[in-house]
């Protein structure tokens, strides 16, 4: 039986605060759960391996009678061998904490982690943890399972990729999350506010995973924009390019500026405007979250066209015309 090294299974130091154990759990428990992993067995046992750290650290008395044990745990296992079968070790700091009233908080009993993972003759705790902390998270001291209480447990925070497009930030949009575990789906629809940011992470309050008596996890959907054919983003603002003819840049005169809400605009172009000059049109861009009388501008690069044939009349024209700049 090989020692568990429950600070390094956690990415924790031994000198974590609690607050710092509970959030590597947390963060690993959601990155390693069966429903964001389904059918992945090295998934599904580093989940299992997180909890029985957890089970341990998490816990301020069990946690103590680790830390104690330390270098000696080679010699607890000996004496625990040797101590008859039914019977606690009685030796160095952990003698007579078999029976004792070890800390209440459990975040997860055998047989919760058997109806998680399926199969009735499995066990979700080490040899390890058996041998050292009595191996019946949830039991009482005379075996009968429920008689030491528990504090209700939190249900995992979930995760789940979305992709929106510019329209869907634009205007916002609602998405149907599927839920796959515990025994069945279940749908959530989760309202994406407009403006939203790419990498962004929407929180659906208690729409995750079920708590054992206490609350549900959270549901957080990480936002990812596509890209558009025609906008690109920069913040709240949107840049595009828009054409003009020859004529309208030596001459001045209007073009229509498409907006990604589906209208257009009415650019004027001043006369003798050089191809690539940028036009700012105020408040046709994106929504600022939470404030969507707040928005960015359009930014429209003016691209000038040239003819791809010319009729006679066109031709006598552009030739007058480059005569007189001979002249």
């Amino acid at each position: 039986m090989d020692f568990k090294d429950y600070y390094a299974i956690l990415g924790v130091n031994k000198k974590a605060s609690d607050a710092d154990i509970k959030r590597a759990y947390r963060k690993l428990a959601r990155q390693h759960h069966p429903d964001l992993n389904p059918g992945d067995k090295q998934a599904e046992a580093k989940f299992k391996e997180i909890n029985e750290a957890n089970e341990v650290l998490g816990d301020p008395e069990n946690r103590r009678k680790y830390d104690e044990l330390g270098a000696n745990w080679r010699q607890y296992e000996q004496a625990h061998a040797g101590a008859g079968a039914g019977q606690g070790a009685q030796w160095g700091p952990f003698a007579g904490a078999a029976g004792g009233g070890g800390a209440s908080y459990r975040t997860m009993t055998p047989e919760e982690m058997r109806e998680m993972f399926g199969g009735s003759g499995g066990d979700p705790f080490s040899d390890f943890f058996h041998t050292f902390f009595g191996g019946d998270a949830g039991a009482a001291p005379d075996g009968r399972r429920g008689a030491r209480s528990r504090r209700p447990t939190r249900g995992h925070d979930l995760e789940q990729p979305v992709d929106l497009t510019l329209e869907d930030v634009l205007n916002g949009t609602t998405r149907r999350v599927v839920i796959s575990g515990e025994g069945s789906d279940r749908t959530v629809d989760v309202r994406i506010p407009a403006g939203v940011k790419d990498g962004a992470r929407v929180r659906a309050a208690a729409k995750g995973g079920s708590g054992n008596g206490g609350e549900a996890g959270d549901l957080y959907l990480q936002v990812r924009v596509l890209p558009h054919s025609q906008f690109e983003r920069r913040g709240q603002d949107l840049h595009s390019r828009v054409s003009a003819p020859i004529t309208t840049a030596v001459l001045g005169g209007e073009v229509s500026v498409p907006t990604l809400g589906g209208g257009a605009v009415r650019l004027r172009v001043p006369e003798l405007t050089a191809p690539g000059r940028v036009f700012r049109l105020r408040g046709h861009g994106l929504p600022t979250v939470g404030k969507p009388v707040e928005r960015g501008d359009l930014y429209a690069t003016l691209d000038v066209q040239i003819p791809s044939s010319l009729s006679e009349e066109e031709r006598r024209h552009w030739e007058a015309l480059k005569a007189a700049e001979r002249a």
